[in-house]
């Protein structure tokens, strides 16, 4: 059965009524979020240009109530910045650095070229900067905490893979109770940067494989993980999930997931699982 979630800090009752009778389908209202059933069209295109909300149909394969593991990515998906970017600012580098974080995030650039790009900018910042971007720029995704503690009070297990850095994806792992995390280990020396990353870095084929690995490990099928992301580097994990989301994504994550939360932050994962 095909099931449309609308969801939005802006819908009503009246406006979710209003999308259904579009799609001729039963409405059924859920206070935060609503869902629609029986369509017998879905001219979702225009709706979504009509309605300032999040509407999506779920893939029919995705059964919420078997999901067992949530894996996001960390850089303007878990958290509101771009790390790496942040850090350059103490370099007044930050421009650099963040025009070729976007055109990877575009798929532009591979992100293996672009992430030795921007580390190298970064060579010989004393390391104590990037406690400072922890403490004073980084701030959460909204409604990220609201999703984490709902999903693990239900048992779902929860992980961040990045291809950002392991200072910040240890710390927030610890913080928001996460029972995996997965991201690049920036080179020092001296109490330096060294503009290099230490081993094999955390790119796109890395993050699906994480995700796979974190089946076996847990005995379960992909088909029972949501996968969160923003940009090109998240495709192929997405590709491996479930149920991917495309989070206040480029154009190209938008058009390949099978979900979009452009207005919602995230909190809305709770209504595309019916936990809201």
């Amino acid at each position: 059965m095909t099931q449309i979630i609308i969801q939005g800090p802006q819908l009503t009752r009246e406006m979710a009524a209003d999308i259904a009778k579009n799609l001729a389908g039963v409405l059924d209202w859920r206070d935060s979020y609503a869902v629609i059933t029986n369509t017998r069209h879905a001219a979702l295109t225009m709706l979504r240009q009509q309605f300032p909300v999040d509407i999506n149909v779920l893939p029919t394969e995705f059964e919420a109530e078997h999901c067992r593991l949530i894996v996001m990515d960390m850089d303007s998906t878990l958290i509101s910045i771009e790390c790496v970017d942040e850090i350059a600012d103490f370099l007044n580098v930050k421009p650099q650095v963040a025009a070729i974080t976007q055109a990877a995030m575009r798929g532009e650039i591979d992100f293996e070229t672009s992430l030795k790009q921007r580390v190298a900018l970064l060579k010989g910042l004393p390391v104590d900067v990037l406690e400072q971007v922890y403490n004073e720029r980084l701030t959460l995704s909204p409604g990220a905490e609201l999703m984490l503690e709902t999903v693990q009070q239900a048992g779902i297990k929860t992980a961040v893979v990045s291809g950002g850095f392991t200072f910040f994806t240890d710390r927030l792992k610890q913080r928001l109770k996460l029972d995996f995390s997965q991201a690049n280990i920036l080179a020092e020396e001296n109490g330096y940067l060294t503009g290099e990353v230490v081993g094999a870095i955390c790119g796109a084929q890395t993050k699906a494989d994480f995700l796979l690995a974190r089946c076996t490990e847990l005995q379960i099928d992909p088909q029972q993980v949501i996968a969160i992301g923003d940009g090109a580097n998240d495709l192929l994990m997405m590709a491996e999930a479930g149920l991917s989301v495309a989070y206040h994504a480029k154009p190209k994550v938008q058009s390949a997931a099978d979900t979009v939360l452009n207005y919602c932050g995230l909190d809305g994962v709770l209504g595309l699982l019916q936990r809201a």
